[in-house]
């Protein structure tokens, strides 16, 4: 018996969206297609808002990285890239604060794709671009489904070996930090745990997105004090307001989790955090699978039993709250 297959095909992203300001961005800026923007990007993304004003121009759409609260900004091409979108990319980023900035195009020129690659290699962990083509593809006469596909991002080993610390010790450390989180995201993404799962970078933490700008999960691998932990994390604008509603709740929360927690353990300071972590020796490879597995454990753990009560939070903040920001 011979299979019944169908024809893949590529739809001009023209033909469904005619204007990108009218029709691209406003889809864009819909819930699932952010997330499935996000998805491919490895960050999850709350809109913040679009058409944003920038002097004589207006940014396409300016999101929130919510597991690191870094502005995205977003440029949105329906055509080959050309020079202006990638002056006004950099522009928008510049004048909105932004950490990512993300150009959306249909088709990416050589030259355009290296530019990209060329401002990740030459600036710091914190700034990051990405160059993403939007492609519609069908199969027969179905609806056309669409697909980011990414064609420049960071790459942070690089960054880390060009701009690391100032000795080959702190280097090394971050070398292996990024090598821990780079298996543990595997180990996430084999076990279908979370939606989206951030870039692994160099450093001392990995974040993980809660769905509520301001908090987020937050894995640590602290090589000086051999330790590795999850914490949830408030930032401080919420912290305050966070915590006195989850404190009440800590027995609840620990006897669902199955553990004890560490509530506020450096009080005197504006972020707050919620703790578990055990020793941790990321020197010893042969001892991975197990730090692996906890930490795993213990991300699903916090996830199931904060995500909804986070969720649930009154984080308006009071007059005298808001005249002190």
């Amino acid at each position: 018996m011979t299979a019944s297959l169908g024809e893949l095909s590529i739809v001009d992203a023209r033909t469904v969206w005619p204007s990108e300001s009218s029709d691209f961005t406003p889809w864009l800026a819909g819930d699932s297609n952010l997330e499935l923007l996000g998805d491919a990007l490895g960050l999850e993304l709350e809109l913040v808002g679009t058409e944003i004003q920038v002097g004589p121009y207006s940014a396409d759409l300016l999101a929130k990285d919510t597991a690191n609260d870094r502005n995205v900004v977003i440029e949105n091409q329906l055509e080959k890239t050309d020079h202006d979108h990638l002056g006004k990319a950099l522009t928008y980023g510049a004048m909105l604060s932004a950490s990512v900035v993300v150009w959306i195009a249909r088709e990416f020129t050589d030259e355009h794709r290296k530019t990209l690659d060329w401002l990740n290699d030459h600036t710091g962990d914190d700034l990051d671009f990405f160059g993403v083509c939007i492609e519609l593809w069908r199969i027969g006469e179905s609806l056309p489904a669409p697909r980011f596909n990414v064609v420049s991002r960071p790459s942070y080993l690089f960054k880390q070996g060009r701009t690391g610390g100032s000795t080959q010790q702190v280097t090394e450390t971050r070398r292996l930090q990024l090598e821990f989180w780079s298996a543990l995201r595997d180990r996430l993404s084999e076990a279908s745990v979370l939606p989206s799962l951030q870039t692994p970078r160099p450093q001392y933490w990995y974040s993980i997105a809660l769905g509520r700008s301001q908090i987020h999960l937050s894995c640590i691998a602290n090589t000086s004090e051999n330790r590795i932990g999850v914490r949830l994390y408030l930032r401080h604008r919420v912290a305050d307001l966070a915590l006195a509603q989850l404190e009440p709740q800590k027995e609840a929360i620990e006897r669902e989790m199955g553990m004890e927690l560490l509530w506020n353990p450096y009080p005197e300071k504006q972020d707050k955090i919620v703790l578990a972590d055990r020793p941790a020796d990321l020197g010893k490879r042969e001892e991975w699978s197990e730090y692996l597995d906890w930490t795993v454990g213990t991300v699903v753990a916090f996830r199931k039993a904060f995500r909804d009560r986070v969720k649930a939070l009154d984080l308006t903040p009071t007059p005298a709250e808001e005249a002190e920001d």
